[in-house]
């Protein structure tokens, strides 16, 4: 056992002190009293964790008496930010924070830890959990500025894992880099590194499963119905995830409807699936949703350390010791402090997000991470960027083919890319404009970084199985921010939808089918009637078939019945779901209904949704979410009724409802606006509605006070503070070599 009275202190930091003129820790007594017998605590069971590694050295004296002294010095405090035990990828929190808080101690530091509550998206889905994630963002926001701030911390090591928790704790950070930075208060900035969470394998169908599938799959061709089996194949290609388990769901719902299978039997199909989707040592799901874009960001922002980015088991002792190490070496440096690197990196992972395809969300987060590190951003300056310059798809991800988030963490682990230096090496090798002077923590500027590696994808990783492309995907990438005639803004994840289904809807007139929320949107979508019941609609007259048939068909007036009108695309769907944006529902994701409209063969190929929430990060097809206004603001989109007419132009980044009358007459007329006086009456019925369905949430977690979607749905205090401009004088050109 190690003699914990040793002096082991690293001579690289023997003398470093932190900048600043004011030190909590000296003019108040109360800080020095109270916090040493949580650091002893802390790095008491460090000790007892490490003391069996053979190349621990120990800490030396951490007697309360030495704690003081640095604490009394303005030795670095190093607060190691954890997530909480019941999300997946939080697992090894515990012993990373251990093994960071002993290294903090041997670099003459003085280490904390605090842990946040996490919400599992996947967990929250289709429940009302998922009016609850939003909020937990500003909340975690929130929480890490109230701790950082009130125990006076000078950096952060942050267990960065997935969902809404990484951009929360990015925020409050940059809100109290901010705050520090009033002359007034004499505070050096903050500084901080992220260690994302390991990513975790995908699971797979068991065999007896699989045969119980094939089952009910063979059982609906004999009922006539080989759409639902086609459905349950295609699924069953998939990795298994939360999400493909989701899908799942709505399957096997359609086939109980169809009496192919009963509920009992149904249920004990999904519980088998559950069972096999997660591996048991945790991390992120493989997929390249809210959490993984999370991780991109982080590291395209520059804040995650080389070696840490993409990790397939628990971080060893060695490499947090080195990110500490890391953490230690940019103190008293202010060009890497939050809001430094955000402002230098901001227009670089705009580009880096539309080129591996990232989650939609991330433009809610995007824009309310700069907001609260004071900077005057929204939705637009994203879509300047974004039409600055084109930027191409390079990140082949997928579900089915075995280029998951796992595989490509487990090609970075074999050496066969260099993560996040690898895409921006294939950028620049592509021609992208890029800032390449803009900073890293690993003191080192993306030039710097592209520079010191000799490939973007090792030689003898074949293209065909590699998830970075050193050549385009294709040319259509990222989230492209849609205009309207009945909203001001909404996103598109152009990258979640095919070339060729992107092209199919471009241009194309679309029906209204009206949801005032997701719950009668998913009723609908999982029935296997969907097709009867959108048939049937009485707005469906021979008058608009008619028109639709010319207009989204052949240009002649076919005879085709409503069923072939759908097999062909002529009669499509735009399934509206409104009632969910930020300050009536808490902007839950709209996943279940997208993954029920996916798997739903064709209704997936002719229609789209379009609601003033969200969506997950896995989402596919043609989804178009966070309208502005929403409909509980006034907004178009708690306006339209069934059997209303959008055009969508995505090629022009356009949606707009247009004029009845005229498109049965072979014009496509966009309307002046929404139809908001004439449905006056309706719309304050919806509105009362919605106030009455509010009441579900918890009155202490509705985001009330908050700017829009536009702004990333911030607190207006934050909202109201934002109004740095970036140190650029054009925003579009933010990022040009």
């Amino acid at each position: 056992m190690n003699n914990p009275t040793n002096a082991v202190i690293n001579a690289e930091f023997s003398s470093l002190f932190v900048h600043e003129t004011s030190n909590p820790y000296r003019s108040c007594i109360q800080g020095l009293a109270n916090e040493p017998v949580t650091v002893r605590a802390l790095l008491r069971r460090a000790q007892d964790l490490l003391n069996d590694e053979t190349d621990f050295l120990g800490m030396g004296d951490y007697s309360q008496p030495a704690i003081v002294a640095r604490l009394a010095a303005n030795r670095p405090r190093v607060c190691i930010i954890q997530g909480s035990p019941d999300h997946p990828a939080h697992l090894h929190d515990a012993e990373h924070a251990l093994r960071a808080a002993a290294r903090v101690w041997q670099n003459g530091g003085v280490p904390f830890t605090f842990t946040i509550p996490v919400v599992c998206d996947g967990t929250a889905q289709s429940n009302i959990g998922q009016c609850y994630s939003l909020v937990s963002r500003n909340a975690t926001a929130m929480m890490v500025n109230t701790s950082f701030e009130g125990h006076s911390y000078h950096a952060a090591y942050v267990l960065s894992g997935c969902d809404k928790s990484p951009t929360g704790i990015l925020s409050g950070l940059a809100a109290a880099d901010r705050a520090r930075r009033q002359p007034e208060r004499g505070n050096a900035p903050v500084w901080a590194i992220f260690v994302p969470a390991q990513v975790m394998k995908g699971g797979r169908i068991p065999t007896n499963t699989r045969r119980k599938l094939q089952e009910i799959q063979q059982a609906a061709r004999r009922a006539g119905d080989p759409q639902l089996a086609d459905d349950i194949e295609e699924n069953c290609r998939h990795i298994l995830q939360c999400s493909s388990d989701e899908a799942f769901l709505g399957l096997l719902d359609r086939a109980v409807e169809q009496r192919l299978i009963d509920r009992p039997a149904a249920n004990a199909l999904l519980e088998e699936l559950a069972a096999a989707t997660c591996d048991d040592r945790g991390g992120m799901c493989a997929f390249n949703g809210t959490g993984n874009s999370s991780r991109t960001l982080l590291a395209a922002l520059g804040f995650v350390p080389v070696g840490s980015e993409l990790l397939i088991d628990a971080a060893p002792s060695a490499l947090v010791a080195s990110n500490v190490d890391q953490l230690f070496r940019i103190i008293n440096k202010p060009q890497y402090a939050v809001c430094d690197l955000l402002a230098a990196n901001y227009a670089n992972a705009v580009r880096i997000h539309n080129a591996t395809g990232g989650s939609s969300n991330v433009l809610l987060h995007m824009p309310g991470v700069m907001r609260h590190a004071g900077f005057d951003v929204s939705l637009f300056d994203y879509q300047a960027i974004t039409e600055a310059q084109a930027v191409p798809d390079i990140f082949a991800h997928s579900l089915t083919e075995n280029r998951d988030t796992f595989v490509l963490a487990e090609q970075a682990q074999a050496g066969l890319h260099h993560g996040m230096s690898s895409v921006y090496k294939v950028l620049k090798d592509l021609g992208v404009a890029m800032d390449w002077e803009a900073p890293t923590i690993n003191e080192m500027t993306w030039a710097e970084r592209v520079a010191a590696i000799d490939f973007a994808v090792a030689p003898q990783l074949p293209q065909e199985r590699s998830v970075i492309r050193v050549r385009p995907v294709r040319d259509l990438s990222g989230t492209a921010v849609l205009r309207g005639n009945f909203f001001t803004s909404s996103v598109l994840k152009v990258a979640g939808m095919s070339t060729a289904l992107y092209e199919r809807f471009d241009g194309r007139a679309f029906v209204v089918r009206y949801y005032e929320n997701e719950v009668a949107c998913n009723q609908e979508l999982r029935s296997n009637r969907l097709a009867d019941i959108l048939a049937a609609m009485p707005e469906l007259t021979p008058e608009l078939l008619a028109a639709l048939r010319v207009i989204n068909g052949s240009g002649r007036h076919e005879q085709d019945d409503v069923m072939a009108m759908l097999n062909k695309g002529s009669l499509a769907f735009a399934f509206v779901i409104a009632g969910q944006g930020p300050t009536a529902f808490g902007m839950p994701e709209m996943f279940a209904p997208s993954q029920s409209l996916r798997h739903h063969g064709v209704i997936e190929k002719t229609s789209i949704l379009l609601t003033d929430g969200r969506y997950s990060g896995v989402t596919k097809g043609a989804c178009i979410g966070h309208a502005v206004p929403e409909a509980f603001a006034g907004g178009g989109i708690g306006a339209l009724i069934d059997g209303d007419l959008l055009w969508a132009r995505l090629s022009e980044k356009r949606v707009d409802l247009l004029d009845r009358g005229a498109f049965i007459d072979g014009r496509l007329v966009p309307l002046n606006g929404p139809p908001l006086a004439e449905r006056r009456e309706l719309i304050a019925a919806r509105r009362a509605r919605m106030e009455k369905r509010q009441l579900q949430i918890a009155a202490s977690s509705l985001l009330d006070y908050v700017a829009d979607a536009e702004f990333g749905v911030v607190p207006l205090a934050v909202h109201r503070r934002a109004t740095i401009a970036l140190p650029h004088a054009n925003k579009a050109d933010v990022g040009a070599s």
